[in-house]
């Protein structure tokens, strides 16, 4: 007779607000950050009948577009988690990593052999995971993610349907049930240029009297990148470094998941 129990694991990504508000001038040039950009934290609920939840996480990976050979997540925080010290609203870095352009079809959770409860009575049970360490678990996901931004990925784990005893032998089988509840992107980003170049100039999002997110020039481009600002409004504050120049303002519009280009702009003493 099987029997399971009730649990819920999720997965969403969060924002590394202090890796996205100030970028230096050497990240601005880099390449990586027209690269769509994946974070994913781990959290839980308490559970009914179990002390105990270890989940043993060694990578993640994605398959993007049709390519058959996956993509592996860098900043991969590897570890046996207990989940049930991931409730009450905290959560974890589970992963933190820039990640190709295209279609994400499928997200794959790579564990080692270390899983298993703990009941109240203090007993440890082994979870037995066919094929988790070799083909992962498996979520189907069809998201298109574009450069520059960074997207928030929440999967659901149901423990109910997932942890299963297998008849009357001592055998505890972890059969995961995963659901994609959200996947969208935390925010928009603002492009542009300030000439001349080589006058390296503050940029500055601001919102009413709250400063966003800020970022300096390139001093071989003048070009700037403000990622992951959170939909709307904004006055942009160009401040030279060379005080003999007059600071500039223009508005911008951050839309959810799109870049907003701004007109260059020429610096007057």
């Amino acid at each position: 007779m099987k029997t399971s129990f009730t649990r819920t694991l999720m997965f969403f990504t969060v924002l590394f607000i202090t890796s996205v508000l100030i970028f230096s001038c050497s990240k601005n040039s880099n390449n990586s950050s027209d690269q769509p950009r994946l974070q994913l934290t781990l959290s839980d609920n308490p559970p009914v009948g179990i002390k105990e939840v270890w989940v043993d996480i060694k990578q993640v990976e994605i398959i993007v577009g049709d390519s058959a050979r996956p993509v592996i997540l860098d900043g991969v925080h590897a570890g046996v988690y207990n989940l049930l010290e991931l409730t009450g609203g905290k959560d974890t870095l589970l992963a933190d990593a820039l990640i190709p352009a295209g279609t994400i079809s499928q997200i794959r959770l790579i564990l080692g052999d270390n899983n298993y409860i703990v009941t109240p009575a203090g007993d440890k049970i082994m979870l037995k995971t066919p094929s988790a360490q070799q083909s992962g678990l498996k979520v189907q996901l069809h998201q298109d993610v574009t450069g520059g931004v960074l997207y928030r990925l929440a999967l659901d784990f149901d423990v109910a349907r997932s942890i299963v005893f297998a008849g009357n032998s001592s055998n505890v089988i972890l059969k995961p049930v995963l659901r994609v509840l959200s996947f969208v992107p935390s925010g928009g980003n603002i492009s542009g240029a300030v000439l001349p170049d080589s006058v390296v100039t503050s940029v500055i999002a601001i919102r009413g009297t709250d400063t966003i997110a800020s970022a300096f020039t390139n001093p071989s481009s003048g070009g700037y990148l403000l990622k992951d600002v959170p939909a709307g409004d904004y006055t942009l504050s160009f401040i030279p470094t060379d005080t003999t120049y007059k600071t500039v303002q223009k508005n911008a519009l951050v839309v959810l998941g799109q870049t907003t280009i701004v007109d260059s702009v020429q610096l007057q003493h």
